[in-house]
């Protein structure tokens, strides 16, 4: 019954589930271990292998996931359009990811150009970024950083889960699932060049 109580479980959920919220299915007398429970879950990912959903951990716990190979397929039955941003959102989002903490103002020397308000304030309130402290510096500009619910959102367990720099071909490719075709590294001066996807921010 141990698969099948957590499967049952993961798939109705709206959210990961982790360890420790699994073990409160059980009555204490019959909860099982942590070991049994890494192992049900185990073997449950195994099973998935050949099917268009997968099991995987992410920085809240665990969850059924469609397969990003069908992904394209199955959004087609969705009514809404999965949303799309602007490229100067990727690229602030991609350098707080992977250069947090980091102020405003070190963006914007980066990508050479102003960041503007709105997007800030979109990445808040997707809770994909948040205020982690304040540069010691004249002003005192605020330092950002990621959350837990943008690792949820990329799939990703901890931030050591993100593919690497060289790894990274496009800075579309972060959407939706954090798909990165091979490629170079995103240079000092991050590309300004058109994209598909509608750009909200005006560029000098």
């Amino acid at each position: 019954m141990l698969k099948q109580i957590l499967e049952a479980a993961l798939l109705s959920s709206q959210q990961p589930l982790s360890l420790a919220q699994l073990e409160q299915l059980f009555l204490e007398q019959e909860r099982p271990t942590h070991t049994e429970l890494a192992q049900a879950l185990e073997t449950l990912a195994a099973e998935c292998a050949d099917r268009g959903i997968e099991l995987v951990e992410v920085a809240s716990g665990f969850r059924y996931q469609i397969r990003t190979n069908v992904h394209a397929y199955v959004t087609r039955l969705w009514a809404e359009r999965t949303q799309k941003y602007s490229r100067a959102l990727l690229e602030t989002l991609a350098l707080i990811a992977y250069r947090q903490p980091i102020t405003r103002g070190e963006i914007e020397a980066v990508r050479g150009v102003v960041v503007s308000t709105q997007i800030i304030k979109t990445l808040e309130e997707r809770e994909w970024v948040r205020v982690v402290g304040h540069r010691d510096v004249p002003g005192r500009p605020a330092l950002y950083g990621t959350t837990r619910t943008f690792l949820d959102y990329f799939g990703l367990k901890n931030l050591d889960s993100l593919p690497t720099l060289a790894e990274i071909r496009d800075l579309e490719s972060l959407m939706p699932e954090f798909e990165f075709p091979s490629q170079t590294n995103i240079p000092a001066q991050l590309s300004d060049d058109a994209s598909s996807v509608p750009s909200t921010e005006t560029r000098q």
